[in-house]
């Protein structure tokens, strides 16, 4: 008999749909009466901010207004949020805005309830116990942080960064209003989309466990899994249909809805299953070239399916399948999915190459080497990832070419 194993962790509720944001007072005031609102700093004298105060007051709810929220999210930001909440007496988070935004509040409840800095908390299982309850209102559709257990925040001292793990970062409630991405220009969307694709990708291929491992008492990334197979597959779907109309044409309602849609599948499938290889090489990339996060894994997504596609084939296909290709032979719907997805990105405008992006090649093998430091990305990848694996994709990437790549015949890790 095949063992079914199977594990989800996400928020107590999800709210999706146009409109919802009119949600979030009336459920912040089941939680507590004193709120800290934490809010990309464009956001902070937004109409929309304004209604948010205003229907937060109408439910009998205090609030004050954090809006010191740095891209990239480096750690000398996060104590002073901490202390204006304690300053406040916060009871609730509520993060608006950007994954920036919502790993803010998440690490802002993290010293709140627990003290101490940053660094206590980098890796996995760190956060001693529960912390307060946050909701999540995302205005982009990418990050998927607004389901995860995971927090990324930029350690200044190392120029890297670095991820915070734990089932006690999950937001308590999840709110996914499109209508807060209208105003997102093509290159927020395109490379949050990437993010989100990429977490949908990495999240099916990913190495699986069982239930002998042990894994669900000690690990946050738990590998794929059924519940997390079919939210990737979904994901996919929605993105192709949503991501590209979302960018050519931005006050699109039906191809936002389908983006964030997906952005939060990929979410719940990576916030349980866990990303691999694309970001664990995209941190030194990042670090290097001050481009974003989701121009880095999109970039290097396609590279990182060529090298595991020996391993991951009937998975592959179906990659292949959900944007839309279709062919009777399983192997050749393999082979096709790196060049869908390489093809799909490149037609948003992800760049094409570490060299278009300014990466220096005589650096390459330091990021092979850097890349390798986290751990718990590079053990989640369903084939093993030495450091010379590791350079030849960045070498693959570096070219543009998914042709400077032969896919290692090294077998799945599981």
């Amino acid at each position: 008999m095949v063992e079914m194993y199977a594990v989800l962790r996400s928020p107590l509720e999800i709210v999706f749909g146009a409109g919802r944001r009119a949600a979030i007072a009336p459920m912040t005031a089941e939680l507590g009466r004193r709120a800290l609102i934490v809010v990309d700093p464009f956001l902070a004298t937004s109409p929309e901010l304004a209604q948010l105060v205003d229907a937060l007051a109408a439910a009998g709810v205090e609030s004050a207004v954090y809006s010191d929220v740095v891209p990239e999210l480096p750690t000398r930001g996060i104590a002073a949020c901490a202390d204006a909440a304690r300053a406040f007496g916060a009871d609730v988070l509520i993060a608006v805005g950007g994954g920036s935004s919502i790993d803010m509040a998440k690490t802002c409840a993290v010293l709140t309830a627990h003290g101490g800095r940053v660094s206590d908390y980098y890796g996995e299982r760190r956060v001693p116990g529960p912390v307060a309850p946050i909701i999540a209102v995302p205005t982009t559709a990418g990050t998927g942080s607004e389901v995860t257990p995971v927090a990324v925040v930029t350690d200044e001292t190392r120029q890297v960064k670095v991820g915070i793990s734990s089932p006690y970062l999950i937001p308590r409630i999840a709110i996914c209003d499109p209508e807060l991405t209208l105003t997102c220009p093509p290159g927020v969307t395109a490379a949050s989309g990437a993010d989100a694709l990429c977490h949908a990708i990495e999240a099916l291929t990913a190495r699986k466990h069982t239930a002998a491992d042990g894994a669900d008492a000690d690990r946050v990334f738990m590998g794929a899994g059924p519940f997390t197979d079919s939210l990737a597959l979904e994901a996919i779907r929605s993105l192709a249909a949503g991501l590209p109309r979302a960018w050519r044409d931005p006050g699109d309602l039906d191809a936002r809805s389908r983006t964030m849609y997906g952005a939060t599948l990929a979410g719940l499938a990576f916030g349980t299953a866990g990303t691999a290889a694309a970001h664990a090489l995209q941190y030194p990339i990042g670090a290097a070239t001050h481009t974003s996060h989701g121009i880095g894994v999109g970039l290097l997504l396609p590279h990182v399916m060529a090298h595991n596609l020996p391993a991951r084939m009937p998975e592959f296909a179906r990659i292949a399948t959900a944007l839309g290709a279709d062919a009777a032979d399983q192997d050749e719907l393999a082979a096709r999915a790196p060049h869908l997805v390489q093809e799909l990105l490149r037609g948003i405008g992800i760049p094409g190459s570490l060299a278009e992006i300014g990466f220096p090649r005589e650096r390459l093998a330091w990021a092979a080497a850097e890349g390798l430091r986290a751990r718990r990305l590079v053990e989640n990848n369903p084939v093993p990832l030495s450091e010379d694996a590791a350079l030849a994709i960045l070498e693959s990437a570096y070219a543009g070419s998914l042709r400077h790549l032969t896919p290692t015949t090294t077998g799945d890790a599981r």
